[in-house]
């Protein structure tokens, strides 16, 4: 969902937004081209939020070990107000992909998409899923670096969803390509 408000902001204050960074982003057609079976999936992971969200206040999500053995992992996610926000995210995930595929084209703009390493496990997917969500995550990630002439897309190798925090180095290199690009082109900086 980050990847969408980042792109809603970018077409909201287009003035102020002189690169872009999105790190395994979503899609805005991704439940169309995810296989059908990923529409249940979805039912069951938003239950489970809602669980989440109404038992976190009591401490029970982390005394029955749902919020994982990484502390950075566990002070992201194993909150009242984050379970709170995913299961708002969920609920408006097609509202917001309506939002965002209005948005267009990013012209020239410095663009850097990281997604995934597809050859890393993915526990919350059931075997026979894996391959085809992969696939179709990578195609539309691609499909993410197109939306500049200037983007480029990267496979974060041995790295799961969370590439900040399984490969930080990537982020905070794509982050220096696309400032450095953005500051060697037309585009002005804000505040200069």
């Amino acid at each position: 969902m980050a990847g969408y408000n980042v792109r809603l902001y970018q077409s909201l204050y287009s003035r102020e937004v002189v690169g872009i960074v999105l790190v395994d982003a979503s899609h805005p057609d991704q439940q169309r081209r995810f296989p059908p079976a990923m529409d249940d999936l979805h039912k069951s992971w938003l239950r489970e939020e809602e669980f989440l969200a109404f038992t976190m206040p009591f401490g029970l999500p982390r005394l029955l070990g749902f919020c994982g053995d990484k502390g950075a992992v566990r002070v992201l996610d194993c909150s009242f107000h984050n379970a709170q926000e995913r299961v708002s995210e969920i609920k408006m995930l097609s509202l917001s992909a309506a939002q965002v595929s209005k948005t267009g084209p990013l012209g020239n703009l410095p663009l850097a998409v990281l997604s995934h390493d597809p050859a890393m496990p993915q526990p919350d997917l059931p075997e026979d899923l894996v391959q085809p969500v992969n696939a179709a995550w990578q195609q539309m990630q691609e499909e993410l670096a197109h939306l500049s002439t200037r983007g480029t897309h990267e496979v974060a190798k041995n790295s799961g969803h969370y590439i900040q925090l399984d490969r930080p180095e990537l982020v905070v290199e794509a982050v220096h390509r696309v400032f450095t690009q953005a500051s060697e082109s037309s585009v002005a900086l804000p505040g200069n």
